[in-house]
């Protein structure tokens, strides 16, 4: 296992890329660092534009292999980058696509009307068509509020799906409530000025927010959650922003609302101490899905991408080409 050493102590590479990413290392470690993981994996940046719009992505491989090209959504406040860990155990052949959602990292920040999740289900499409990957069916994955995206696109075009893989999506009604909806309860019954667990401004709130997001502590040294919060804070108005669109009246149950529109095969995957959406949500998609194959892991939390990387993509890749197999079935038959 390779390391990397800090000052405040030793972070394994796979942790750190995720982290990198989700918290913004400060500027230039973190621009080396990205750049050399991208590079070791075979991944290009590149940008594409949908009139005045510009999205940034980073890709590897070129479309028309065995296997459908893969489109990864990140979460909330994180960046493209994030896949990282999981794109280490996927195929070097695989055609796989990385993009920042709206408004994050190097893609247009507009206004609210791109955050909701209906805003950001039309910002992917253009993007999607922007680079081409409309041409053949291609498999789409998202995670929480990627999940939540993925999940409407698939409801809305279906037809250029090979399949989708919902990874903790948001954007359900989930039978149980996790810690971090219990906690946004209180805050809105108590009306206080109070910080969203989400979005932290302070390293204790840091703490917070890791632990909530990940089932095995991280543990990072407290210069090294200063270093990363003083890079976070300048974009908290804009996650701020983003998250009062994706748990407005229109966005907080998209994924629900449009269940019964999803044709295209589905995999859930989810872990099984998730506390930031309960894992009682993926009940609620095999009843709504009933063909949908629903992966659960024992001792991982919310981020999944950092916790199981390896795990991931296996179940991505294990899908992926079973939908490729029952597809070539269907042709022979037809």
């Amino acid at each position: 296992m390779e390391l990397i050493v800090l000052s405040g102590g030793v972070l394994v590479v796979p942790i750190l890329a995720f982290i990198t990413s989700f918290l913004f290392w400060p500027g230039t470690l973190l621009k080396a660092y990205n750049w050399y993981w991208r590079r070791r994996l075979g991944l290009v940046v590149r940008y594409s534009h949908s009139g005045s719009y510009r999205f940034c992505y980073s890709c590897r491989g070129t479309p028309g292999g065995a296997t459908p090209s893969l489109l990864l959504l990140h979460g909330f406040s994180a960046t493209k980058d994030m896949w990282l860990p999981v794109i280490k155990y996927l195929p070097r052949n695989q055609h796989v696509v990385c993009v920042d959602m709206p408004g994050h990292e190097g893609t247009s920040r507009t206004g609210a009307e791109d955050y909701s999740i209906q805003g950001q289900v039309a910002r992917i499409h253009q993007f999607v068509q922007s680079i081409g990957l409309d041409k053949r069916p291609f498999h789409l994955a998202g995670t929480s509020m990627g999940g939540n995206v993925a999940g409407v696109y698939a409801a809305h075009y279906s037809a250029h799906l090979s399949g989708a893989t919902l990874i903790c999506p948001a954007g359900l009604v989930y039978p149980t409530d996790s810690e971090f909806i219990s906690r946004l309860k209180e805050l809105e019954n108590s009306q206080k000025e109070e910080s969203i667990p989400l979005i932290p401004s302070t390293p204790q709130e840091l703490d917070d927010m890791l632990r909530l997001c990940c089932y095995t502590p991280l543990n990072l040294p407290r210069q090294v959650l200063q270093g990363l919060l003083d890079n976070r804070i300048p974009n908290n108005g804009f996650y701020k922003e983003v998250f009062m669109e994706i748990v407005g009246e229109k966005s907080r149950h998209s994924l629900q609302e449009n269940l019964h529109l999803i044709t295209a095969p589905v995999q859930v995957i989810w872990g099984k101490e998730d506390q930031v959406v309960d894992v009682s949500g993926a009940a609620v998609l095999q009843a709504a899905l009933p063909n949908c194959l629903v992966e659960l892991l024992d001792n991982c939390g919310h981020s999944v991408a950092l916790e199981r990387p390896r795990k991931a993509a296996q179940l991505i890749m294990n899908f992926l080409s079973a939908q490729e197999v029952n597809s070539e079935n269907v042709k022979k038959l037809s």
